[in-house]
């Protein structure tokens, strides 16, 4: 979900990797043209003050997803809570390809997308929206040279820090015990974040309600151990 681009202002930095992979098969392409129009943002207006005006039925709260992959998730969470409103974003093409069709196959008005980079969007919302952010398997960029790429930097948790409201959550899952830590460095020295757990199960087993993606799956069967963390948004 990473992509650099070389610019010292921390807003510009962008975190996905491939921008396109299979080609898009028909009704993704007329899904493009027909419905994600309906679900994007317009980034030439200031986003409104109240962001659940911006769904067809004004949702209880609302929660984000940065780098949705396949989408099962978003999918899976939006259909299992129909109350909240779901906001997700992704830079990759086939990602949208695909949850415009299970957004089109379960005629689901509480999710909306942006296609692109998620900084974009996190810089357009407006501050304290979100009751929750998940951050679920994003790219490693394993090595050392690479971790400037990381989703998780100093300078995004106070922006992401801003867009949720206080006691909100920050969820993140990763299987790559480097940037578990790498992430815990962060959240440590943040004055805008805590870390919930207070066992070692609370982040070696996913947390209540968990929807298990492909990505995840192959990462077991691969021998990769996933580790599941919920930070929480200072009062």
């Amino acid at each position: 979900m990473n992509e650099h681009h070389d610019s010292n202002d921390s807003s510009q930095r962008a975190f996905f990797g491939r921008k396109k992979g299979h080609p898009l098969r028909a009704r993704q392409i007329e899904l493009f043209e027909d419905l994600l129009p309906r679900l994007a943002f317009d980034f030439s207006k200031p986003a409104p003050a109240d962001l659940k005006s911006l769904f067809p039925t004004e949702p209880d709260i609302l929660r984000l997803e940065i780098g949705f992959g396949g989408g099962e998730h978003l999918i899976a969470q939006a259909l299992v809570h129909p109350e909240a409103g779901f906001i997700g974003a992704d830079g990759f093409l086939n990602a949208i390809g695909k949850a415009l069709v299970a957004i089109d196959d379960n005629d689901l008005e509480n999710v909306r997308l942006h296609h692109g980079d998620a900084s974009d969007l996190i810089d357009w919302l407006p501050a304290g929206v979100f009751a929750r952010i998940d951050l679920l398997y994003p790219d490693p960029w394993p090595k050392r040279r690479q971790w400037k790429r990381r989703f998780i930097q100093d300078d995004t948790l106070v922006r992401l820090a801003r867009i949720l409201k206080p006691g909100g959550e920050l969820r993140f899952a990763t299987d790559i015990a480097s940037y578990g830590s790498y992430a815990l460095a962060r959240i440590m020295r943040s004055p805008d974040f805590v870390w919930t757990a207070e066992i070692a199960d609370d982040w070696r087993k996913a947390w209540d309600g968990w929807s298990r993606t492909r990505y995840e799956a192959k990462a077991i069967r691969e021998g990769r151990t996933p580790n599941y963390f919920i930070f929480k948004r200072r009062a």
